[in-house]
């Protein structure tokens, strides 16, 4: 059942957990505090977050505390810490929680995961949040360098079966400057990570570089 929250306006200030520090959340921290969120960064090291939110003008803080005050948690950690960072961070009840994870095998060359579910399902069982697949088709990079590619901003894909809460990481990317596509229900992040493995295809299998990612063309 879909709860009912006050969505935020593009412009609206929020508070932001993003989890992890690797490349993925570190251009999140950065992209979501230039748009001018609050940002608490967490992660396995405290002193890795903190390095992190120090470079950025966010805030670190334990795992075990950090989401307590957060509006959206963003889960940027490889799929297989998933489970252990969920459990650390405790209750989650009815937050949004934004899962920018890939099943990705350990050449990053295929998925773990597919067909009958995804990351985003099976994360979506470890917790009472409201998960919202979001940000997995971009490479750090180009999470790192904004959303503006050279012709049109670049596309991240929204999946969720609650409304209300894709609605909200909807505004969350319109503020980061990127066009939002509605991808539909949760289920479908069986496909977004498949669009992912793709574009990690391309990028190093293809050799065609990080600089590039899927974008939806409205005409």
């Amino acid at each position: 059942m879909t709860r009912s929250h006050t969505t935020p306006a593009r412009n609206e200030r929020m508070n932001i957990t993003v989890v992890g520090y690797g490349n993925v959340g570190k251009a999140m921290v950065k992209q979501l505090t230039a748009a001018g969120h609050a940002v608490t960064v967490t992660g396995r090291q405290l002193s890795g977050a903190r390095d992190v939110a120090q470079a950025h003008g966010a805030n670190a803080a334990p795992l075990s505390s950090a989401a307590s005050q957060a509006d959206i948690v963003v889960l940027a950690v490889p799929y297989d810490n998933a489970a252990a960072a969920l459990a650390e961070l405790g209750a989650l009840d009815g937050k949004v929680l934004v899962d920018v994870t890939n099943p990705l095998t350990s050449d990053y060359m295929g998925l773990t995961l597919g067909h009958t579910t995804s990351a985003g399902e099976e994360i979506a069982r470890l917790t009472k949040a409201r998960v919202v697949k979001a940000f997995n088709t971009l490479f750090a990079q180009v999470l790192d360098g904004g959303a503006a590619f050279p012709s049109q901003a670049a596309s991240v894909f929204v999946a969720s079966d609650d409304a209300d809460a894709k609605a909200q990481v909807a505004a969350l990317g319109e503020s980061m400057g990127f066009a939002i596509v509605d991808a539909g229900g949760l289920k479908n992040a069986r496909y977004l990570e498949s669009v992912a493995g793709l574009n990690i295809y391309l990028g190093y299998g293809a050799g065609l570089g990080v600089q590039i990612a899927p974008t939806w063309i409205k005409r």
